[in-house]
């Protein structure tokens, strides 16, 4: 079960491998850093949102202290003790709360920066993964176009190598076929195969044909056989002449020789 799920997973790899392309792989790790940054810049947003909440609470709860202090100087100056008493007790509760959202919004405001500069930082990521990711992926279609010309060019691609199997298998039907009309035409002039629609040469017109041909080479060499007879007559007779000339250049004392 092992050695199985080994070969399975290894086949699944292989296959993978074939089926992955480069390209896709990188616009989807973009696409998935760009998600990745909208999350962040969301993430910003509902911090601020907070934030601000926090600062609209802050104005009402301050307006409202404010409004207290001014009721209980009021009282007070109108001899009411107990309502002066009453209103600065309310505006301390107050004051505690306004305490609260202060701390709640210097860490809303601390986590919003934190944010921010984390979302500049990942936004300088993702335009440095952008333009790496169009320089690999024109480096691969270039690569590829390459590789597709070299193959081509040396025959080694798969289309160009069914052409030359194609190209193959068609040269060699035509060897074969060639071979065939040769051994008919040789059988049907031998008479080993009778020629039904009585085209072919029966043997007294193959013998014929034969001694025809015989013939033109009989008369061929009869013919240079002349021509190297005359040009031999020609040397003689020039060979004959040269040899006169020199008799006559003798002195007349010699005895003249007998051509017989």
């Amino acid at each position: 079960m092992k050695r199985m799920g080994m070969i399975f997973r290894a086949k699944a790899n292989k296959a993978l491998d074939r089926a992955e392309d480069p390209r896709e792989t990188l616009d989807y790790s973009y696409q998935k850093q760009l998600e990745l940054l909208q999350k962040v810049r969301r993430g910003v947003a509902d911090v601020a949102t907070s934030r601000k909440r926090l600062e609209l609470q802050l104005t009402g709860l301050q307006q409202q202290s404010s409004k207290l202090e001014d009721q209980s100087r009021k009282a007070l100056a109108l001899g009411r003790e107990d309502l002066a008493r009453e209103a600065l007790t309310r505006r301390a509760a107050l004051q505690q709360q306004v305490t609260d959202l202060e701390t709640q919004h210097q860490t809303l405001q601390g986590e919003e920066e934190k944010l921010t500069l984390a979302a500049q930082r990942l936004q300088a990521k993702v335009d440095a993964f952008r333009t790496k990711k169009e320089t690999i992926k024109a480096t691969y279609t270039a690569a590829q176009a390459q590789t597709k010309i070299g193959e081509a060019f040396s025959g080694i691609s798969e289309e160009m190598g069914d052409v030359g199997l194609a190209i193959q298998r068609a040269e060699d039907k035509t060897a074969q076929m060639q071979a065939r009309a040769g051994a008919i035409d040789e059988l049907l002039a031998s008479g080993a195969l009778d020629d039904p629609s009585g085209l072919a040469k029966d043997d007294i017109s193959a013998e014929l044909d034969r001694l025809s041909g015989g013939s033109d080479v009989e008369l061929e060499l009869q013919r240079m056989k002349a021509e190297l007879a005359g040009g031999s007559s020609g040397q003689q007779a020039i060979e004959g002449n040269k040899a006169g000339q020199a008799n006559h250049q003798q002195p007349q004392d010699q005895p003249r020789l007998d051509k017989n």
